[in-house]
């Protein structure tokens, strides 16, 4: 059973930063992982995705240029680097894993089947 717990999360001010860690456990293989992110009243959208290698990534409009995904297979830590937040950023963030996946493009939310508890991010001045 795979098991995903994030990290990192926080308050900070507009133009801050913050790095978001998502281990894995119980898995066998590298696969597709996402970042993907809720805000109130709003429904859960995706945010950032990367292959099973590492060498392919995908951002949603919102958050390209500002937020890098990357991943660490040997230690199975996906990371969510977030530069240049902004109020409209903040959202409870949550990692998945599409364990049928090894592309980053392309992959529907529905396909991710494992996911994290969440880790709340807070932009405010």
């Amino acid at each position: 059973q795979v098991q995903l717990v994030e990290s990192g999360g926080g308050s900070v001010q507009p133009g801050g930063s913050l790095r978001l860690s998502c281990v894995a456990s119980g898995t066998s293989s590298p696969c597709t992982m996402g970042w993907f992110r809720q805000a109130p009243g709003n429904e859960r959208k995706a945010v950032a995705a990367i292959s099973a290698s590492g060498a392919t990534t995908k951002y949603a409009d919102s958050v390209q240029g500002r937020f890098t995904i990357s991943r660490d297979n040997a230690k199975n830590i996906v990371y969510l680097q977030m530069n240049s937040l902004r109020p409209e950023d903040t959202a409870v963030y949550y990692c998945a894993a599409a364990s049928l996946y090894s592309i980053a493009n392309f992959v529907p939310q529905s396909g991710y089947d494992y996911w994290g508890q969440g880790t709340q991010v807070t932009v405010s001045s």
